[in-house]
């Protein structure tokens, strides 16, 4: 059965504000992207998936839209997207976008109508509730961003709740005009011609109608003194009974076009996580996180081969055939992959996530390997690290891409007086212009890794095994029809000497320049190092 192009696909998502700057203001743009389109051709991407680019106030930075239709000035106009849409597509690249369905900013014409009364046509499209008979809060449920969730608006006379910032209302999805309006958004884009869909936070648009207090964590510590939400169980503000039905109505609604995916942020477990698939009416994709949140530098858990191989056994143990796997390393909303695992493994995550099963997702930059950005107190932008503190800022991993090593390292023009955050320091020597004529770097290794995928069933559509190898190793397969590949990683940084479980030829190296040494079916990799071998 022929793959699907999402399937065959390696996406690339952009964060426009830092990718690239046309214009002089220190801040990235559509026109911007247009302008580096050839530059993903020669990485070798299928697609790219852009962060909110609608207008906004920029109080989460595209996130608190107050417009879906529309594109931000900032960012260029409705005539500039259509124009990004034709060229990618000129370039056979497909084009997926940020829907967020969850919550809108509060200088939306709807939110605006909303608070004025409580009997006006938009007066439900949010959730209002009146301050208990004590004058306390409605309930105790805590915003993600730190704080309670709810906020007293003095001309409604009534409190509006806010997953995230107080200045990102969520809408009622219980409101059957909200939720046409929020399709109609979805069939505005679609119509303009973008192949798909990534849905923000999508677990939360559904909450129980009486919204009860949360249970309280026993000896939870949260993640900042004034985190309410950490210290409670999330059962009824999201995840909760009656989304699965709302999910197919968006589904239906990107049925109407043919073609298109649409892959969800969902935040949850395993087995939480693939209910989201439903019956092959939700989302084409639910975001894997599991190599992702498990690697976080704010809550670390230990980055081993034997805990990537059990994310990944347990994954494939759990889907079922007609559920399609997919892999996310990096996004912007969490430390870079290479601060995560360390500097000497970004070359076994870019095997890694290019030659498992299923979709990978790269976010800008880390195909270079860029790192945490020089973030202080003084330069952080993010809401949540405003409230939360600098440990939980998402600054870090959206500092401007590094393309060359001038002024500003070619995010924006000669004479931009300065860029939204700082560049890192690190641009001289780490930039893509430099990595491009390197044969050996980073990025040379990933667009052969992603050159050699679309030319190997084994890769798109071979069936996974994995072998048990010695400690710190993770070794597995990959078999379609008569192509058998064996990829073999080492985690440790000392060279580690593996029997393979069967014995052929090298065609893929992390380290091109490195000796890897074979001997009657024993291979030793040197620190850090991966292998891919053509089975005889």
């Amino acid at each position: 059965m022929a793959l699907a192009w999402w399937q065959e696909a390696v996406f690339y998502q952009i964060y426009p504000r830092s990718f690239k700057d046309s214009t002089g203001n220190g801040i990235g743009d559509l026109q911007g992207v247009i302008d580096k389109l050839d530059y993903l051709v020669e990485l070798g991407v299928d697609a790219i998936w852009l962060s909110p680019f609608y207008p906004s106030p920029m109080n989460d930075f595209g996130y608190d839209i107050s417009d879906y239709t529309d594109v931000d000035p900032m960012f260029g106009d409705l005539e500039t997207m259509d124009q990004l849409i034709a060229e990618a597509h000129r370039r056979n690249l497909k084009v997926l976008i940020d829907y967020v369905p969850n919550h809108t900013s509060d200088e939306h014409a709807w939110f605006q109508e909303s608070k004025g009364s409580r009997d006006n046509p938009k007066a439900d499209w949010y959730i209002w509730k009146d301050a208990k008979s004590d004058g306390s809060l409605p309930n105790n449920w805590g915003s993600i961003f730190g704080g309670p969730a709810w906020t007293w608006n003095e001309e409604r006379q009534q409190y509006y709740f806010h997953q995230f910032e107080p200045t990102q209302p969520d809408l009622n999805w219980r409101n059957p005009d909200v939720k046409d309006a929020m399709l109609d958004v979805v069939r505005f884009w679609l119509k303009r011609g973008i192949d798909g869909l990534r849905m923000d936070v999508v677990i939360t648009i559904w909450k129980h109608p009486d919204m009860p207090d949360q249970p309280i964590i026993e000896d939870a510590s949260g993640r900042a003194e004034n985190d309410i939400f950490g210290k409670q169980e999330q059962i009824y503000s999201m995840h909760y009974d009656g989304i699965h039905a709302l999910i197919r109505e968006v589904r239906d609604t990107l049925d109407e076009f043919e073609d298109r995916v649409m892959i969800g942020e969902i935040w949850l477990g395993l087995e939480e996580r693939l209910t989201y698939y439903g019956d092959g009416d939700e989302f084409h994709m639910p975001f894997n996180f599991d190599l992702l949140g498990g690697t976080s530098v704010v809550d670390p858990k230990e980055w081993s081969a034997d805990y990537v191989r059990t994310s990944v056994d347990r994954y494939e143990d759990a889907l079922q055939t007609s559920q399609w796997p997919n892999y996310v390393l990096g996004n912007h909303d969490v430390h870079r992959v290479a601060t995560r695992v360390g500097e000497g493994q970004a070359r076994l995550v870019a095997m890694l996530l290019l030659t498992l099963r299923g979709t990978p997702t790269i976010y800008n930059g880390d195909e270079i390997g860029m790192i945490n950005g020089d973030i202080t107190e003084a330069d952080i932008q993010d809401p949540q690290g405003k409230r939360l503190g600098i440990h939980m800022t998402r600054d870090y991993s959206r500092t401007p891409t590094q393309w060359d090593d001038s002024d500003l390292a070619g995010f924006s023009p000669e004479g931009t007086a300065s860029t939204w955050l700082p560049i890192t320091s690190d641009y001289k020597e780490r930039n893509i212009k430099a990595q491009m004529s390197d044969e050996n770097s980073l990025w040379t290794l990933h667009q052969e890794l992603i050159a050699f995928r679309k030319t190997s069933p084994a890769l798109l559509s071979g069936v996974y095994q994995s072998f048990d190898s010695p400690e710190d190793t993770f070794i597995y397969s990959r078999q379609h029809d008569d192509e058998h590949l064996i990829i073999a990683l080492n985690f440790n940084n000392q060279e580690k000497s593996i029997a393979l479980p069967l014995q052929g030829e090298m065609v893929m190296c992390t380290h091109n320049n490195s000796n890897v040494v074979s001997s009657d079916g024993v291979v030793t990799l040197e620190g850090n190092q991966g292998i891919v071998i053509r089975v005889n």
